[in-house]
């Protein structure tokens, strides 16, 4: 523990002094930014189709731009992380939420592939730095006995929903009811993170002990359960340690298995819905967000069934595995029944059910990362998720390949029409899924990368 600063001391708690809440502020904070991320990211459900129809790029132009966003989101996250640790999330989280809020319109500004390419550069190198500083805001700001809970509710169902309600705001509510185009609808969205970003800047403290507006019993509270953490060690972590720890070389292929199995979620379904399924644009917002919503809903039973096992059991190694695995394993199968579904929002509904247990082991994810990481947090997270962006450039790649060697030219009502069979892209992610659930069995969140071993 780190020794009180002035502020903090002059902040003694009388007998019987009440906790102050600054803690939920930062919460609702933390929420709202990981709301927007997934609002702004997930418009690509729109913009990819959109695309096809106006210049005619092909599955593989539209996806290879899709993989570009996510070449620059992870070659983004280790330098976020890095910068998280060293100097804190305030400033640094405002303005990236600013860069990619301002970047969000321009994608209907240009129909040249390249120009649309800088812009994905740009969105995903803007985006990169998010959630290595909202690990660093949920380690900082809340108690290790409830931390898992929070980050369930922080990254899956806050950062789910915004998915989730990108799908209805832009294509329900605004294209749908509203009659507007795609370019405008950004353009709103677009706006609304510039403001959020003020607010954020506004509001939010790099640590509650340098807060006037937290007191002494809210530190304590803040601070209960946390172990003494080494102070003599690099401010950095040193990348060997990575390199030697077991634990952690599984966790990141594991990463790489699991963001490129869910990257489908991002970039193929708008196509899935209005194309193989044959919905209109209002329908398929409506029917696009029922996985996202499954994966909300899955990170906060996830948290607390994780935070439940911890106290249950005693483990937290086994714990976070057991969520990990069976979360991993139940995806798996239910995309193979996904995949038999003919009716469109029977399909959409097991997409629901895939997307809740794949996403309940997302705070898992994050917990092993704190666990592991300790005051190096956000750079272990920027190491799993730089890992996972990885798999989400290569997966599209290879699917999008997939789904044009299953596309045919069929002649309906006089008028040649493109057929794509999603079955063969479906059933290679149910292998991924399979996968990752198998890397869990070998992952302990105990193997700290601090100096000191930090026990549970």
């Amino acid at each position: 523990m780190t020794e009180p600063t002035s502020a903090s001391a002059s902040r003694e708690p009388s007998g019987g002094e009440r906790p102050t809440r600054v803690r939920w502020l930062v919460f609702m904070l933390a929420s709202g930014t990981s709301w927007l991320l997934y609002l702004h990211r997930y418009s690509w459900n729109f913009i990819r189709p959109a695309l096809i129809d106006e210049y005619e790029f092909s599955n593989a132009q539209v996806d290879g731009l899709f993989t570009i966003f996510n070449a620059s989101y992870a070659f983004g996250q280790i330098p976020g992380g890095i910068i998280c640790d060293f100097f804190g999330v305030h400033l640094f989280l405002g303005i990236i939420i600013v860069l990619w809020s301002v970047l969000l319109p321009c994608f209907g500004l240009t129909g040249n592939f390249y120009g649309l390419a800088g812009l994905r550069l740009g969105f995903g190198a803007a985006q990169a730095g998010c959630y290595p500083s909202l690990t660093k805001v949920t380690r900082v700001w809340f108690p290790l006995r409830t931390r898992t809970i929070i980050q369930g509710l922080v990254a899956s169902f806050f950062g789910r929903s915004g998915g989730a309600m990108s799908s209805i705001i832009m294509g329900t509510l605004l294209m749908g009811w509203f009659g507007l185009g795609w370019r405008v609808a950004v353009t709103i969205m677009g706006f609304s993170g510039v403001l959020f970003a003020g607010l954020f800047v506004w509001l939010y403290r790099n640590d509650p002990q340098q807060d006037s507006r937290v007191n002494q019993a809210e530190l304590a509270l803040i601070r209960e359960g946390e172990t003494e953490t080494p102070t003599d060690g690099p401010r950095v972590l040193p990348f060997g340690r990575v390199i030697r720890n077991a634990s952690m070389m599984i966790f990141i292929f594991q990463q790489f298995i699991n963001a490129g199995a869910d990257s489908i979620y991002v970039y193929v379904m708008g196509s899935y819905f209005m194309e193989a399924r044959d919905f209109d644009v209002g329908t398929a917002g409506l029917l696009i967000s029922l996985p996202l919503w499954g994966g909300a809903l899955g990170g906060v039973v996830g948290g607390f069934v994780n935070d439940g096992l911890i106290h249950f059991t005693g483990s937290r190694r086994w714990s976070r595995t057991s969520v990990g695995f069976v979360g991993k394993l139940v995806a798996c199968l239910m995309m193979f029944v996904a995949i038999q579904q003919v009716s469109g929002i029977a399909a959409a509904l097991c997409l629901f059910v895939v997307k809740f247990f794949s996403d309940w082991t997302q705070p898992t994810v994050w917990g092993t990362c704190t666990d592991m990481g300790g005051r190096y947090s956000a750079t272990v997270f920027s190491i799993i998720n730089t890992s996972g962006s990885v798999g989400m450039i290569a997966t599209p790649l290879l699917l999008g390949v997939i789904l044009d060697m299953y596309t045919t030219t069929e002649v309906i009502d006089g008028k040649e029409t493109l057929i794509t069979n999603y079955s063969p892209m479906f059933t290679i992610v149910a292998a991924m899924y399979l996968i990752s659930a198998c890397c869990w069995l070998f992952i302990n969140c105990t193997r700290s990368l601090e100096r000191v071993e930090r026990t549970r």
